[in-house]
């Protein structure tokens, strides 16, 4: 209680903790409201009916809009801007000018920053543009059933709700710009680990209708179980040793201090997690424009959605253990070497005259940051895995059908965010406190 009363006492801090939770109850706000020309009745009987049944795609929306509707103003939530970190990321190693930029510094990091809107926007438009029309169009193929939710389906009516869904992204984008200038942390982690937290309390009241209290106590000791494991990779690191020999000028001596390089076990955070379940919709989204049969006869493109349908959005099926643990552990190594270059590093320490005891400056040394970093990022890599997999698997196979928001509530995913990014805060939170000469939260 002394911590929380030296966080409110900081004038600057409380500032930044109170313009969060302004942008973030902003951000609930938004994503209750729906776009122009969507039913509010066909919204009701479409939350009712997927809570009793498989949601798909929708099931992931839901995860990163706390329980929003897809055709609400944030209904998109940041998986624009996800996705186009992703294609940022991936570009920056085959582009030359993209690698010139990052290499600029600040000035850089504006361009990419840039471009990546740009890119934002237009993946907003086209999804947004794909839900709406088949949605309006063609609902019994994403549902089920049509909820109507497009009762008066116009052409002018459902272009204005594609552009409100692509300003709310926008919009979006922009809250999230301002938390990281003058909130807490960084401003598009804090926004998905607000969705995912949203969507606990029905989880809770989902087990005790199905299970009751006991085993709602035993997830929420799995659930804490979790928490200190994520905490303890999180916290581990490798730390090489880095010493600088002793020069004379004059009559001054410099050097010969010691230090380390910390090589975290699980360096990339959870961003391999986020990509690799943004990664896992495409399928999904690319089926929706597939050809369309009839119930008496069905297309190739019919049987392409239900294959996809059936397994890559059930967490006990084999295909979707298969390919979200390999989408993660190679996120995480491609992360791991964009975030950390032995290269990069073995040349900055050959020109300030470290090295690390035992091996040779240069190429010597590349080699010894290459294998360490490999032999780290492997445990970490299958520790986000296993996190991400385990818990969904266990709680379909607790709760079956009955209810995917409750699963993807407490799906790996939102643990490792929530987690991670509650860290981050904490972390962020000390930093401010120990220069106002405070004890933080982390001892």
């Amino acid at each position: 209680m002394s911590t929380l009363r030296n966080v409110f006492r900081t004038k600057d801090l409380r500032n930044k903790i109170l313009f969060t939770v302004f942008i973030l109850v902003l951000y609930r706000l938004g994503v209750q409201i729906p776009a122009p020309g969507v039913s509010l009745d066909g919204l009701e009987a479409l939350s009712s009916q997927l809570e009793d049944s498989d949601q798909g795609i929708f099931g992931y929306l839901t995860l990163f809009t706390g329980g929003g509707a897809v055709l609400s103003l944030f209904g998109l939530g940041i998986l624009p801007y996800i996705t186009a970190s992703i294609v940022i990321q991936i570009l920056t190693v085959a582009v030359p000018k993209l690698e010139e930029w990052q290499r600029q510094g600040a000035v850089g990091q504006r361009k990419i920053t840039q471009w990546t809107r740009y890119i934002t926007i237009v993946l907003a438009l086209i999804q947004a543009a794909g839900f709406v029309f088949l949605i309006s169009q063609n609902p019994e193929q994403l549902y089920g059933f049509d909820p109507g939710l497009f009762p008066d389906a116009t052409l002018g009516l459902m272009a204005l709700a594609v552009m409100c869904i692509v300003v709310g992204t926008a919009l979006l984008m922009w809250m999230g710009e301002l938390i990281t200038q003058y909130g807490l942390g960084n401003g598009m982690s804090v926004l998905i680990f607000a969705s995912v937290v949203a969507g606990l309390p029905a989880l809770g009241v989902n087990i005790f209708q199905v299970k009751g209290w006991i085993w709602l106590a035993v997830v929420l000791v799995m659930l804490v179980l979790l928490c200190v494991a994520i905490v303890f990779i999180e916290q581990g690191q490798r730390r090489i040793p880095i010493n600088f020999p002793k020069r004379v000028v004059g009559r001054k001596q410099y050097g010969g201090n010691k230090t380390y390089i910390p090589l975290k076990v699980n360096q990339a955070g959870v961003i391999p997690v986020i990509f690799a379940t943004s990664m896992l919709q495409l399928p999904q989204l690319v089926s929706n424009v597939l050809p369309t049969g009839t119930p008496n006869n069905p297309s190739w493109g019919d049987s392409v959605r239900q294959f996809i349908q059936d397994r890559l959005f059930r967490p006990t099926d084999p295909a979707y253990i298969l390919i979200l643990g390999l989408l993660i552990v190679g996120f995480a190594y491609f992360y791991n070497s964009i975030a950390f270059d032995p290269a990069r590093r073995a040349d900055e320490l050959n020109k300030s005259g470290g090295f690390i005891t035992g091996v040779r400056p240069g190429p010597q040394t590349e080699r010894y940051l290459t294998k360490v970093l490999n032999r780290i990022t492997l445990p970490g890599a299958l520790f986000l895995a296993v996190i991400a997999l385990i818990p969904s698997a266990m709680l379909f196979w607790l709760l079956g059908q009955q209810s995917s928001l409750g699963l993807l509530g407490f799906s790996g995913v939102s643990i490792l965010i929530g987690v991670g990014v509650s860290l981050e805060l904490m972390k962020q939170i000390d930093s401010q406190l120990m220069a106002q000469n405070y004890d933080g939260f982390l001892k």
